[in-house]
């Protein structure tokens, strides 16, 4: 997943949360850039390419969120699918996914999204 590390932790451990659910079509991986240092972007380049797709946890401060731009490019580069998910009812977009739809984060348009669904 790919959130904004400094103002939306939060939505980050609901979705941790949801994945726990009994039941739940999907599990979720925590491989989360604590700190931008030295080499940060090959660190998520690799978590990335591990995964099977990406999540964007979207706030409030998407404008801001220079990392999380950074990993949509890297997302797109190593192939991978990717599907922004409004953590509030007043998120942005990233500037790197200004034209991509934004989902409603409810249970059964996660399950979708997840599977493929968009």
């Amino acid at each position: 997943m790919s959130f904004d590390y400094d103002n939306d932790a939060r939505l980050k451990d609901l979705l941790i949360g949801q994945a726990k659910n009994p039941g739940s079509p999907f599990e979720v991986q925590d491989w989360s850039v604590k700190t931008a240092r030295p080499g940060w972007r090959t660190d998520a380049k690799n978590r990335i390419a591990r995964s099977s797709q990406v999540v964007v946890l979207c706030g409030r401060h998407m404008g801001t969120a220079s990392g999380v731009n950074v990993e949509i490019e890297l997302a797109r580069e190593a192939g991978k699918p990717y599907f922004l998910l409004a953590g509030y009812d007043n998120s942005t977009r990233p500037t790197a996914a200004a034209g991509d739809k934004l989902y409603k984060w409810t249970w059964e348009n996660l399950k979708i999204l997840i599977a493929g669904g968009r």
